[in-house]
């Protein structure tokens, strides 16, 4: 039986971790495309659905972790809630939202 060298060993572990090295790079390269396709696709989505920004207000609480909302949060938002935060007075929806009653031409 031949006894390999440590310099054999050696070099072997190098080959071995500079392929890790490659196998990690072509990794980051591939996840990098495929974040940058699911932004745009987020972006997409976005404008197709007319998405506000909903770090304009901090009181939507169902918009924040779930495990920081309170436990009674689905039963405060409803069609016949009252306007709980001023929020609501002060920003409008956006115009292609609200449906406009002017007579066509």
């Amino acid at each position: 039986m031949t006894r390999l060298r440590p310099s054999t060993l050696f070099g072997a572990a190098i080959l071995l971790l500079l392929a890790g090295t490659a196998a990690a790079g072509l990794h980051a390269r591939t996840a990098r495309i495929a974040a940058a396709a699911a932004e745009n696709e987020g972006r997409t989505l976005v404008a197709r659905l007319g998405l506000t920004d909903l770090c304009l207000t901090t009181e939507a609480s169902y918009c924040r972790n779930p495990a920081l909302t309170d436990a009674r949060t689905p039963f405060q938002d409803h069609p016949g809630a009252l306007e709980h935060f001023p929020s609501g007075a002060l920003i409008a929806p956006p115009p292609h939202l609200t449906p406009t009653h002017a007579p066509r031409r």
